[in-house]
């Protein structure tokens, strides 16, 4: 049986209020996205092609399918279980693709028919090691159009680490005041989700195809970092149009 969409709503919409945590004014860093790929779309020729990268359940995809209703939008992701909340819940925002980023074949999954105008992500690009964002940032800037985007909004701490430490507390003293805490968090979302029987299945793929027990999460690069990378990797321009705390969107052309 087919996932509800009753119950993709009531998932993604509680994943919208535990993400409130994570995120520093997320709603205007979506709205920063859009602007920048609005931006660099208007009054080109043809249907805008944007991938989401790391789509999750859609939440950026359905944000920007709503301000450009034209658009072709591509969303990638992993998860099978988010995917799957993101197809009953968002249909209309996005084409799915169930692909890991920087594993074969992945550009060759999205099964592009013309070169890219915005290639987008919300805090996901922070998961890949200095290797693979290596590779993934090259490969998108073969895939993109000249002129066209990379848009990243993420967590990217600052190098140094007192600066650092004032900006993590900016940005907690902003959620604090926002009540962002009062949400449940990542944890309990997931936990909520064992207890969902329709996402039984969904949950057990997701488990099989997790890494081995132990592997160590990157630590964050720097804007500094991500910045060298981007410009390394073939686009002319990169840095950060917008930022509160550690949050911030970082735009790369190509």
């Amino acid at each position: 049986m087919g996932l509800s969409l009753a119950t993709a709503e009531r998932w993604v919409e509680r994943w919208e209020r535990q993400q409130q945590r994570y995120a520093v004014d997320r709603e205007e860093r979506f709205t920063v996205i859009a602007d920048v790929v609005e931006h660099i779309t208007a009054g080109r020729p043809g249907r805008p092609l944007v991938v989401d990268l790391g789509c999750g359940p859609g939440s950026l995809a359905a944000r920007l399918a709503r301000r450009l209703p034209s658009a072709e939008i591509v969303g990638v992701d992993r998860d099978p279980l988010l995917l799957e909340l993101a197809r009953t819940h968002h249909p209309d925002a996005a084409r799915y693709v169930d692909a890991e980023i920087d594993a074969p074949g992945w550009t060759e999954a999205l099964a592009l028919d013309r070169p890219l105008d915005a290639a987008v992500s919300t805090t996901a690009l922070h998961y890949l090691s200095p290797d693979a964002l290596r590779r993934t940032y090259r490969r998108l800037a073969g895939l993109l159009r000249p002129g066209g985007v990379l848009v990243n909004g993420d967590h990217l701490p600052h190098d140094d680490p007192e600066l650092a430490r004032i900006a993590d507390r900016v940005g907690s003293r902003h959620a604090e005041r926002q009540r962002a805490w009062t949400d449940e968090d990542w944890t309990s979302w997931w936990t909520g989700v064992t207890e969902e029987p329709e996402l039984a299945d969904l949950l057990a793929e997701r488990r099989s195809r997790e890494p081995s027990p132990g592997a160590p999460e990157p630590a964050p690069l720097s804007l500094a970092t991500h910045v060298r990378l981007l410009r390394r990797a073939g686009f002319r321009q990169a840095g950060a149009v917008w930022q509160y705390g550690d949050s911030h969107v970082v735009v790369a052309i190509r």
